[in-house]
């Protein structure tokens, strides 16, 4: 629900003002889980169901305040990358987002691992562990105050509703071909992608025959690393002229990785694979967001990102679904990644295939542009989202 709404807010509102109110939020809503995990109430609440089924308080507690860091992590984002082209020239765009996604899961990595070595202490330091989210909020809270984040003009004309805003930005990306292309060719891979992985774990021990959780932990954090350095290597590459193509590329690259985990029986090669597999995620990633910020009209950005994150939430349980219908009737937890191997592929070959997103590209400028509004829907086309 938070995606439905965060792209229209982040075009509506002064973004710094809407990044502080939803980092303030995930701030309250982590101490709600620290404080949780703190006093820890164990009463036992029955639920409807068999008799004796129940969960304890301290369980049923955590549940809004969950709902609230992912609520507000969900309205962060689009207001946090719309707001960087107004904070950067063209030209840099793409190796600022890489370092910033590289940072991030750098972060993530290095909290999981403190967070595992506290928890492995028992259970009873768990709220230890909760502190670490809750103090790089803080920290987060306090730089956002010491940004500047211009706005070109507000996004709502007087007289405009919410719900008018909204349908401006999903009529905007349906008359962008390229990028309603690309938006939703990204949302089938997501949708191949959580089919295969969503049964890692049985692939991991049945296929590879690998029961050593260390084997296991190496298997996912090796796909964090892989994003990692897809995301710097794509930052220092000069893509922007022919980024269509480029998202073409690191696809089909995806889409190999992906098909040479489903044939492989072997850890020493699903491994390094798993690296492989994540550094063209990562390069996606990359160019997909550098490359709507410097084509889309800033006050209709926050709503061309967050429809990506709309379709992407909505096809993370289809997803999960097909994977595991296609595992229980195959008996088979290597097939899933066969099939989104070659459909990736097959995506692929089709995205190289649309003349417009094959042209899809921009022009990197040394300085900040002048960002202009959205063109009369009558436009022919927006200046530099496509080039001969």
């Amino acid at each position: 629900m938070a995606a439905l709404v965060s792209g229209t807010l982040a075009d509506r509102m002064e973004r710094r003002r809407l990044m502080r109110l939803t980092n303030a939020l995930a701030v309250a809503g982590t101490f709600g889980i620290l404080l949780d995990l703190y006093v820890r109430p164990e009463t036992a609440i029955p639920l409807p169901g068999p008799s004796g089924y129940f969960l304890p308080l301290w369980m049923l507690l955590m549940m809004p305040a969950w709902a609230a860091v992912s609520a507000a992590t969900t309205m962060f984002r689009p207001a946090y990358n719309a707001a960087l082209p107004n904070l950067l020239p063209t030209a840099e765009l793409a190796g600022a987002n890489g370092l910033i996604f590289a940072l991030s899961i750098a972060i993530s990595v290095v909290a999981s691992l403190l967070a595992t070595g506290i928890l492995n202490l028992g259970a009873t330091h768990a709220f230890v562990a909760a502190a670490l989210p809750l103090g790089l909020l803080a920290v987060a809270q306090v730089a956002l105050g010491g940004i500047s984040v211009d706005r070109p003009r507000p996004s709502g004309a007087p007289g405009t509703t919410f719900v008018q805003d909204a349908r401006r930005g999903y009529a905007y990306l349906w008359r962008r071909k390229a990028l309603l292309q690309i938006t939703i060719t990204a949302l089938a891979i997501n949708s191949l992608t959580t089919a295969a992985f969503v049964e890692l774990g049985l692939y991991v021990t049945h296929t590879l025959g690998v029961s050593d959780a260390l084997l296991y932990g190496g298997m996912v954090t090796g796909s964090s690393i892989g994003v990692a350095i897809g995301s710097l290597l794509m930052g220092r590459i000069r893509f922007e002229k022919v980024a269509g193509r480029t998202l073409a590329l690191v696809t089909l690259g995806e889409g190999v990785s992906v098909l040479i985990l489903g044939l492989s029986h072997s850890i020493w090669i699903s491994l390094p694979d798993m690296v492989l597999f994540g550094v063209f995620p990562g390069m996606y990633m990359t160019v997909f967001l550098a490359t709507l910020q410097a084509t889309v009209p800033n006050d209709l950005l926050g709503r061309v990102l967050a429809a990506d994150e709309v379709g992407s939430y909505a096809m993370v349980p289809i997803g999960q679904y097909l994977g595991g219908t296609l595992t229980l009737l195959l008996g088979s937890a290597q097939t899933p990644f066969v099939l989104a191997g070659v459909g990736t592929i097959a995506i692929a070959v089709l995205m190289a295939a649309f003349p417009q997103l094959r042209s899809l590209g921009f022009q990197p400028a040394p300085h900040r542009p002048t960002i202009a509004a959205e063109p009369p829907p009558t436009t022919a086309a927006v200046p530099g989202e496509m080039l001969p």
